[in-house]
């Protein structure tokens, strides 16, 4: 008994399996691309909340010295050419622009202590305006006679800490010291 096993003939290849892998490869690029972009995005944001925290921190150290600066002055010591980061109320009749100094293109700022990190080094600057005599505690001012160390003077601080090319942070505290 002889068994006649027929070998199939050859099919036409038409190049189907090549289109899908081609298909399927587009796809896992585009998927990949969209990774990347996605990672260099997070990247970005995580370094710019990094220079804000940087900066947030400078400016908030030049605050406190600029503070503890205050607690140490006279009224007397303030000028109207803010010498020594020390200036006057703003005096909104004569001109505006002293009414918010720190957007002026060159505020008064004094230098403080340079705040590190890696390789970027901030120094924040910071500013005092006398803002002139307030009560200490509410009502005492209505008073007849006023009190002993109801009225005491008042300070708003203005800090800032910026780099070139990067964030800028500008904080700002009213503040009182005991005469």
């Amino acid at each position: 008994m002889s068994h006649s096993f027929a070998t199939p003939l050859p099919r036409r290849q038409r190049g189907v399996a090549l289109l899908v892998v081609l298909m399927l490869l587009l796809i896992m690029t585009l998927l990949g691309l969209a990774s990347l972009r996605g990672s260099i995005m997070e990247e970005r944001m995580s370094a710019n909340l990094f220079d804000r925290s940087l900066m947030f921190q400078a400016a908030e150290s030049a605050l406190r010295q600029g503070e503890d600066f205050a607690a140490t002055t006279k009224p007397s010591q303030y000028t109207a050419a803010c010498t020594n980061g020390l200036c006057t109320a703003p005096n909104t009749a004569a001109d505006v622009t002293f009414v918010n100094r720190w957007l002026l293109d060159n505020p008064p700022y004094k230098a403080t202590t340079a705040v590190t990190s890696g390789s970027l080094s901030v120094t924040p600057g910071y500013f005092i305006e006398y803002m002139g005599s307030a009560p200490n505690w509410p009502g005492c001012d209505r008073e007849n006679p006023i009190q002993a160390g109801c009225l005491g003077p008042r300070y708003r601080v203005t800090a800032r800490a910026t780099a070139d090319g990067r964030s800028q942070v500008i904080l700002q505290s009213s503040f009182t010291s005991p005469e």
